[in-house]
């Protein structure tokens, strides 16, 4: 079963694996979005492949699971990575359930992403093209699922699948480009005022000195600058206090973390570490982040401390934090503070 969103790219390793004599079944998700025209494009690539295609109703458990959830972290004062829940809970638990229901074996995606076995276990790579690497937002996958998943697409480049595309009939260039956040189509502050209270309060140094006013905490993230209203010296937002709603703000050089806590961690890679192992990784605090050398210290298989050393950055809690070594994604958390 191919996860079939109407873009190039799982249209393209639907295609491969028919060339390569799987039987293969498309199936779209019903998140309850504008997806009409995604829809059609699915559609009529299966039709041109030859395949089924079918489309399962996930709209309250993306609703409940993704929109929900995103919009909860930002209340709470957090920075959330929708794609990471996303992936965890829609894309491989539900659509494995229905790909288990349909008697598919794997399940495959359109990630630019690699598994390979060894020494017993799943491990999970970047894909091999760095520019599109999604393995990121895929750290939170247990052996078990990597077990019945297949990434066509992590062996190519982006070049490899546009020139696909265009042998399959599809036009790259009338496609249009995944959204970051896709159940937002504008600014994604709309959606949080239309279901959270942004209450307006003080703008204050790390000291408690009050410099102006803030229009509600969820307007701001960590490391913003501009927009805050506030003359002088260059200040930027170093953290929330959501139970005084007070935004804290500092000089730049108040951004800088050598150290964070992580939770709801998860080795897929790897069997989890030794509680209290010095484990030195590269680690990317977002998506698409640079990767900088960092010591990873479980405190339990869930939990961990990160040390950023010499090389400290801003850090954004609800962000996730992941954790490399060379192509190999060890594993990743939660960024809580």
């Amino acid at each position: 079963m191919v996860a079939m969103s109407g873009g190039i790219d799982s249209s393209v390793a639907a295609a491969r694996l028919v060339r390569q004599g799987w039987s293969v079944t498309g199936v779209t998700m019903d998140l309850g979005l504008d997806q009409r025209a995604a829809l059609r494009r699915a559609t009529v690539a299966c039709r041109r492949l030859g395949i089924e295609h079918c489309v399962v109703d996930l709209r309250e458990r993306f609703r409940q699971q993704v929109i929900d959830y995103f919009c909860a972290e930002y209340a709470a004062g957090r920075t959330p990575n929708p794609c990471v829940r996303c992936n965890q809970f829609i894309k491989w638990d539900a659509l494995l359930e229905v790909a288990t229901a349909a008697g598919c074996r794997y399940l495959a995606t359109g990630h630019y992403a690699r598994k390979a076995w060894r020494e017993g276990r799943y491990r999970l790579l970047r894909g091999a093209d760095r520019s599109k690497d999604q393995s990121y937002v895929l750290y939170q996958l247990s052996q078990q699922q990597l077990a019945r998943t297949l990434f066509p697409l992590g062996n190519c480049t982006a070049d490899e699948v546009q020139q696909s595309a265009r042998v399959l009939g599809l036009n790259p260039d009338a496609v249009p480009a995944s959204q970051d956040i896709c159940f937002i189509s504008g600014d994604y502050r709309d959606l949080l005022r239309e279901r959270i209270e942004f209450t307006p309060g003080p703008i204050c140094t790390a000291g408690g000195e009050e410099l102006g006013r803030h229009s509600g905490l969820p307007n701001y993230t960590i490391g913003q600058r501009r927009g805050l209203g506030l003359g002088g010296v260059p200040l930027y937002v170093i953290g929330k206090d959501v139970n005084d709603n007070v935004l804290i703000v500092g000089p730049r050089e108040t951004l800088a973390r050598y150290e964070c806590e992580l939770n709801e961690v998860n080795w897929v890679s790897v069997a989890s570490p030794r509680i209290g192992q010095e484990l030195p990784v590269t680690v990317e605090l977002r998506y698409r982040a640079e990767p900088i050398p960092a010591i990873v210290h479980p405190d339990s298989p869930t939990t961990a401390q990160l040390i950023l050393g010499a090389h400290e950055q801003a850090v954004a809690p609800g962000q996730s934090a992941v954790f490399y070594r060379g192509d190999l994604l060890l594993g990743g958390g939660i960024i809580v503070g």
